[in-house]
């Protein structure tokens, strides 16, 4: 009995040793999540600078450099409305048609392309793959040129299909709706279907679709960020200024700001205002995510 007293002494002082000392787990965690703050921190900071000054009047934004609010935000906005008659909420109208009609295109293609890609089996199919995965390697600058040149051809330069054609087929967008589609779409579901007598049109629409919802939710939001924030393709295709969007016509004030300082409070009061239509958009189609993958094949 003594001995074995003396041997569980030691144990249990090491046992209430290691109790006293942090976890090792914890402390490495710490790293990944310090990290992430100061990424955090280093995006977010010049998201807060732009609010922060669209607040605040020229001479107050000149005059010093604080993180304090200004007094200047209503005359902002109203500069900015009374600018060329309202020009930049045409911009932003326009940029609303570019994003929204053209991230809606290029959902519904990459929906059919991608459920094509992942359910059908074709000769050629993995290749055409390949040559997609390339395009999502492509830079947009090398594209930019040739697109002018085509559309050039068809006198549809400087016209809104000039932005939007473009935009249709997104091969990012394809990749992922493939993706989706082939961990989202059971096969037995799809065979079911057909044993049932439903068309493939009819499978796509009724069955596939609803659980691809998720996943093409994300390619929305996605694309219509890509082109909300495009400038090189409206900076090649278009010239007149009432077509322009929102990034086009801030580059037009900004470069105006160099012989008119006065500008540079519109410039920085319209970027604090382009980013709240994407936010708000991110905040409304969040909610998708969360539906089951399964509903649309416990609803047929």
């Amino acid at each position: 009995m003594s001995s074995l007293a003396v041997h569980k002494a030691p144990a249990a002082a090491a046992e209430g040793a290691d109790r006293s000392r942090p976890p090792l787990r914890g402390r490495v965690a710490l790293v990944p999540t310090a990290t992430l703050l100061f990424g955090a921190l280093y995006c977010l900071l010049p998201v807060a600078w732009v609010v922060i000054a669209s607040t605040k009047s020229g001479r107050e934004l000149f005059s010093t450099f604080t993180f304090w609010p200004g007094t200047g935000f209503a005359d902002n906005i109203a500069d900015l409305d009374a600018y060329r008659d309202g020009l930049y909420w045409r911009w932003m109208g326009n940029s609303a048609l570019y994003a929204g009609a053209g991230a809606l295109l290029s959902t519904c293609v990459s929906a059919v392309s991608g459920y094509a890609l992942a359910t059908y089996r074709f000769r050629g199919r993995e290749t055409l793959f390949n040559v997609l995965l390339a395009g999502v390697l492509m830079p947009p600058v090398i594209l930019a040129v040739p697109q002018y040149l085509l559309l050039a051809q068809a006198n549809l330069t400087d016209s809104y299909w000039s932005v939007l054609l473009p935009q249709v087929l997104s091969p990012y967008g394809v990749y992922l709706a493939r993706v989706y589609a082939a961990a989202a779409v059971p096969g037995d579901v799809v065979e079911a279907g057909r044993m049932d007598g439903a068309g493939e049109w009819r499978i796509f629409t009724r069955i596939a679709l609803p659980m691809m919802t998720p996943g093409l939710v994300t390619v929305f939001l996605f694309q219509f960020v890509a082109v909300w924030n495009n400038f090189l393709l409206p900076y090649i295709m278009l010239s007149d200024d009432e077509r322009f969007p929102i990034t086009l016509g801030l580059h037009t004030l900004l470069e105006q700001g160099s012989n008119t300082p006065a500008l540079y409070t519109l410039v920085i009061t319209g970027a604090f205002l382009a980013v709240i239509p994407l936010v708000a958009l991110f905040l409304v189609v969040q909610r998708f995510w969360s539906l089951d993958l399964l509903s649309g094949a416990v609803k047929s």
